[in-house]
């Protein structure tokens, strides 16, 4: 008997020791601090999708003393029969990075943002470490209840908590059929110098294989193509060089060589991105055009301006012989000529430039002023700043009607909403319901990879607010990122839902959008009360 006591005895003292790690479910609207146990619950957040559908989750990990090993698993998801697999399920743990507030390097601090993929972690005493699930609910998924559990490992100690996921009998279309119009900007030149492989080697192109076919699953539309040397003027930390090279031959005459440009366009198709090739630029933030020059046997630099001879006569035998290159390719219906933030008379004169050249060419374009006027209508592909109420109802349907696609952008401004390291996740997934609710067909954003020195550890570079330079990390993704395509997909579902909708629901729906129509956001906004009104919205129409 006494021997059964101490054995008991020594089981129970031994579960006290081990108890100091603590697991809940806490709510992917919140960056949970490192320092700071926070409140969460054992009941399973309210997860509810269609299928073909991602949602999100996020748990969080407390522990009083260090863990040297920490790991965690997803069971499948079941109701009944019928199985979600854990293979759908992707796991991560959140990661901390360097960031500041906006315009603010004094404030700077850690933040929850990165999701690293890594199967274990070590964890310091006294910490708490959040960890996201990313369920991609298959297409063929039949509509119930599905339950599972994720359990985690630390030291030995396990920690389980219930996951309960709602599925409609409603599809989401597989990405590359959404019809929102997402143009992230992508930067390989980031990636050759972080990874450190050869520009344009094979190891590069397998390098940058999941980081583009993960843009693609977000139903990214365009490739970004620099086809000139650093058309923004060096303001990456990697800059941009010229996908095209340009000679001048002995006898005056021009060549061009086009293999960069067609291997990177090959392989972003190759990842699922086909829709549309945008061509930066022809009117440069400096002003200047490199080429070779085989007389010198030097590289030089020609300096001219949109409405100069000399900037007609170099312009338009490259845009001529792109465009025969294009066409030889069966590129040329897809490929735009895209300028970005430049003066009106500076676009117009380029305009008349690429008349010249090929009438047929398309423009794609980012303002950031007034474009309800003549030239902004020959803009194909046209981008608003999301500060500025830039665009009427008839100017909207002139542009819908004429097949002219309008979206809205962010980039080191506004304050809010946006997708810094330090934003509200919420606002992430807001910006998708603004498209919608203003009539946009997607949203634009200036650096989906364009990353600083060190991008896993400090999210600052320059003179931009932490995280405006990329959207996700080597190797991962974030929190942002992810909650981006729950906007997205939002967008999506309601332009399903909508044919099907009665009189008083299209009359709900259109009130709850007008809270996420005004083109200036209110700081006392609550986004996350917005998006769980919206959602709950969504959810009694999917029924």
């Amino acid at each position: 008997m006494k021997r059964l006591i101490l054995t008991h005895f020594i089981a129970f003292f031994s579960l006290v020791i081990n108890a100091q790690a603590t697991l809940g479910w806490g709510s992917i609207d919140v960056r949970y601090s490192q320092t700071e146990v926070p409140e969460t619950s054992k009941k399973s957040p309210l997860l509810r999708a269609w299928r073909g559908e991602r949602v999100s989750a996020q748990a969080v990990l407390a522990t009083s003393k260090e863990l040297k090993r920490v790991s965690f698993t997803v069971s499948d998801l079941k109701s009944g029969r019928n199985i979600i697999p854990a293979s759908a399920i992707k796991k991560y743990f959140v990661r901390y990075v360097i960031a500041d507030a906006f315009n603010s390097r004094k404030d700077s601090c850690l933040y929850a943002d990165r999701l690293d993929p890594v199967e274990t972690l070590e964890i310091e005493a006294n910490a708490t470490q959040p960890i996201w699930l990313d369920i991609h609910v298959p297409a063929e998924t039949k509509a119930g209840t599905y339950s599972g559990s994720l359990t985690m490992n630390c030291d030995g100690q396990k920690l389980s908590l219930p996951i309960v996921l709602q599925v409609a009998d409603r599809l989401l279309p597989e990405p590359g059929k959404w019809s929102f119009h997402l143009d992230l900007w992508q930067n390989p030149y980031a990636v050759a110098r972080y990874i450190d492989v050869p520009l344009w080697s094979q190891q590069h192109f397998d390098t940058m294989r999941p980081l583009m076919e993960h843009l693609a699953s977000a139903g990214q539309k365009i490739i970004t193509c620099s086809v000139i040397s650093r058309p923004w003027n060096g303001q990456t930390f990697d800059p941009f060089e010229s996908m095209i090279a340009k000679m001048k031959q002995l006898d005056g005459t021009w060549k061009y060589d086009y293999t960069v440009f067609d291997k990177w366009v090959e392989f972003m198709m190759s990842c699922g991105i086909t829709e549309q090739i945008d061509c930066y630029t022809l009117v440069p933030w400096h002003y200047r055009f490199e080429f070779y020059d085989c007389a010198t046997n030097t590289v030089q630099h020609l300096a001219c301006k949109p409405g100069e001879a000399k900037y007609h006569d170099f312009i338009v035998p490259f845009l001529k012989d792109f465009s025969r290159h294009l066409r030889q390719k069966g590129w040329f219906e897809r490929t735009y000529i895209a300028m970005d933030e430049r003066p009106k008379d500076q676009m117009e004169a380029a305009w008349q430039t690429i008349q010249d050249a090929d009438p047929e060419f398309k423009i794609e374009g980012a303002a950031n002023y007034n474009v309800e006027s003549e030239a902004a209508d020959r803009v194909d592909d046209i981008s608003v700043a999301f500060q500025y109420d830039l665009l009427n109802k008839n100017a909207l349907a002139r542009r819908t009607a004429k097949g002219q696609k309008i979206t809205f952008y962010t980039c080191c401004g506004p304050e809010r909403p946006n997708t810094f390291t330090f934003s509200p996740p919420a606002e992430s997934a807001y910006l998708g319901w603004h498209a919608l609710a203003c009539g946009y067909d997607g949203y634009l954003r200036w650096a989906y990879n364009s990353w600083p020195k060190q991008p896993n550890e400090d999210s600052r570079f320059g003179s931009w607010p932490a995280g405006d330079c990329y959207l996700v990390y080597p190797g991962g993704s974030s929190i942002r990122f992810e909650r981006l395509i729950e906007g997205i997909q939002a967008y999506e579902k309601v332009r399903i839902l909508r044919p099907s909708l009665n009189l008083l629901q299209a009359k709900q729906l259109d009130e709850m959008l007008r809270y996420f129509f005004p083109n200036t956001y209110e700081k006392d906004k609550d986004p996350v009360a917005l998006l769980r009104q919206a959602n709950d919205l969504l959810w009694k129409f999917s029924k």
